[in-house]
């Protein structure tokens, strides 16, 4: 008799009260059930991964990521009329298939001013 057999299938304790056998649901392995994911080819890798493998070892290329990449979306706006909302534009910086890496970028560039240069970085934030 194995330890499964006794813990499983004879007894559950639940929350401090006794179930039944025929109270019980057969138990699914999640792995069974769960969607085979299909390997894609990703075309834009290449240039991600050149992207998170960018050296910041100079002020000036710092100070010039910094500059460039802004520290919130220029495009997210609300249309007001007369003190009221009439819409608002979502974030559309986060279609940009390399949103995550550009953000990884700048905060590298700006850990990079502040605890190797000793910069004040209160301009960029």
């Amino acid at each position: 008799m194995t330890v499964f057999n006794d813990t499983i299938q004879h007894f559950v304790t639940v929350s401090w009260v006794w179930l039944r056998k025929a109270d019980l649901q057969p138990v699914r392995s999640t792995s069974a059930y769960a969607p085979q994911s299909k390997k894609h080819f990703d075309l834009l890798f290449p240039l991600r991964q050149w992207i998170d493998h960018l050296d910041v070892r100079s002020s000036a290329r710092a100070h010039w990521i910094c500059r460039s990449i802004p520290a919130r979306c220029p495009f997210e706006r609300e249309v007001k009329l007369f003190g009221k909302t009439l819409f608002s534009i979502p974030p559309l910086c986060k279609l940009n298939p390399f949103y995550n890496e550009l953000v990884y970028l700048r905060f590298r560039a700006l850990s990079y001013l502040a605890d190797e240069c000793g910069e004040d970085v209160s301009e960029y934030v």
